[in-house]
C-alpha cells in the first residue's frame, strides 16, 4: 500500500515536471493560416496593387489627360511616378474613382471639361499625398 502511494506520487511528480518544463510555445505550434494561404494572399495583394497602379496610369496616359495636365502646368511624368508611392488603400480608392470617371466619360455622362476637372483634382491629390509623406 505504501509503495503504491509512493509510485503514484513519483508518477504525478514526474508528469507535473514534464508539463511545466516543456514550453507552451512548443505545444501550441498550430497555425491558423497555412504558409501556402499566406503566400497566396500576398500574391493576390501584389497583383491587386499592380492592377490599381496600371488603372491610374492608364487614366493619366490618355490624350485628354495629357492635355489637361499640361494646361494645368502639371508634369504628367511626375504624377505617374507619384502613383507608385501611394498606399494600397489610397491606390484602391483612386483606381475606383478613375475607373468610374472613365466609364462616365465613355457613356457621355461627363463632358471634356468635367473630365479635366476630375483629372486635375486626382493629380493634385496624388501629389499632395506624396508631398505630405
Amino acid at each position: 500500500m505504501v509503495s503504491l502511494r509512493r509510485c503514484a506520487r513519483v508518477t504525478t511528480a514526474s508528469l507535473l515536471t514534464v508539463i511545466f518544463a516543456v514550453p507552451q510555445s512548443l505545444v501550441a505550434q498550430t497555425h491558423i493560416v497555412s504558409q501556402a494561404e499566406l503566400q497566396r494572399a500576398t500574391v493576390a495583394a501584389t497583383q491587386a496593387r499592380q492592377q490599381n497602379i496600371e488603372t491610374i496610369q492608364q487614366f493619366f496616359s490618355s490624350p485628354a489627360a495629357q492635355k489637361a495636365l499640361k494646361s494645368a502646368h502639371v508634369d504628367p511624368q511626375r504624377v505617374k511616378q507619384a502613383v507608385s508611392g501611394l498606399s494600397d488603400e489610397e491606390l484602391s480608392r483612386l483606381a475606383s474613382r478613375t475607373s468610374k470617371a472613365q466609364a462616365d466619360f465613355a457613356a457621355g455622362k461627363l463632358s471634356d471639361r468635367d473630365l479635366i476637372i476630375i483629372l486635375i483634382a486626382i493629380a493634385a491629390l496624388i501629389l499632395i499625398i506624396i508631398a505630405v509623406r
